[in-house]
């Protein structure tokens, strides 16, 4: 099978009724956007901040990993915010297997088409299968994502796309040569961080951070100019 990735999205923990659709991932949407929807939100009475969940899952999620997956012993982690450095990572390391946790397949969201562009958050997975970087992904869906596999029917037709659960998994002994671990901070809130890296350290393993933002939520001291510029953003 070759070397494989474990490529885990952060918001395969995360749950919210809202859908904010798919941004670009600069410090705007990372953080700005954040604020403003939180601004918005409570003029209209409301708490964006209850509008969002975290798994049960997150407490039992590496032991079950551990129970199908075995880490090589010069295994790599990389946390990063942006998923598309998964793209790298498979490259760089020569992995032929993906193995993809997320609310998201980023197999690219315009059909075929969207694979002719550059690599980014949306297109990683489906830019690698089409780079014939890799052989083959397995994505296991966030139980609560709104995505279905039969978006993805023409790329699923001339790639080797699997869709899988933990149960499906079980009792293999899938050998993870690298880990990337990703925050995709446009789609997940700030102040669900703190949970993010003690996700991220629960793990018990050395982990490299590449292109990642801190992000400070501090909504209860904004001042007017603050609300009027990111209400602007």
């Amino acid at each position: 099978m070759g070397k494989c990735l474990l490529s885990i999205d952060w918001d395969y923990f995360v749950y919210t009724r809202d859908n904010w659709g798919c941004f670009l991932e600069n410090k705007s949407n990372q953080i700005d956007l954040w604020y403003k929807r939180y601004i918005q939100a409570k003029a209209r009475g409301q708490s964006i901040q209850k509008a969002y969940y975290l798994s049960s899952e997150l407490c039992t999620f590496w032991n079950k990993v551990r129970k199908c997956f075995r880490f090589s012993k010069d295994v790599r982690v990389y946390v990063s915010d942006s998923h598309s450095l998964s793209y790298k990572i498979a490259k760089d390391n020569k992995c032929k297997t993906v193995y993809l946790f997320d609310s998201h397949a980023d197999l690219g969201y315009g059909g075929l088409s969207s694979l002719n562009i550059g690599v980014n958050c949306s297109n990683w997975l489906g830019k690698l299968l089409k780079d014939k970087q890799i052989k083959e992904a397995y994505i296991i869906y966030s139980p609560h994502t709104k995505e279905k596999p039969e978006y993805f029917t023409p790329i699923n037709s001339i790639y080797k796309v699997r869709y899988c659960n933990f149960k499906d998994l079980k009792g293999k002994c899938i050998i993870v040569s690298v880990i990337h671990i990703c925050r995709s901070g446009a789609w997940t809130p700030p102040w669900l961080d703190s949970n993010f890296i003690l996700f991220v350290k629960s793990l018990g393993m050395p982990y490299e951070m590449v292109n990642y933002r801190e992000r400070k939520w501090d909504p209860d001291h904004l001042s007017l100019s603050d609300q009027i510029y990111y209400l602007m953003a």
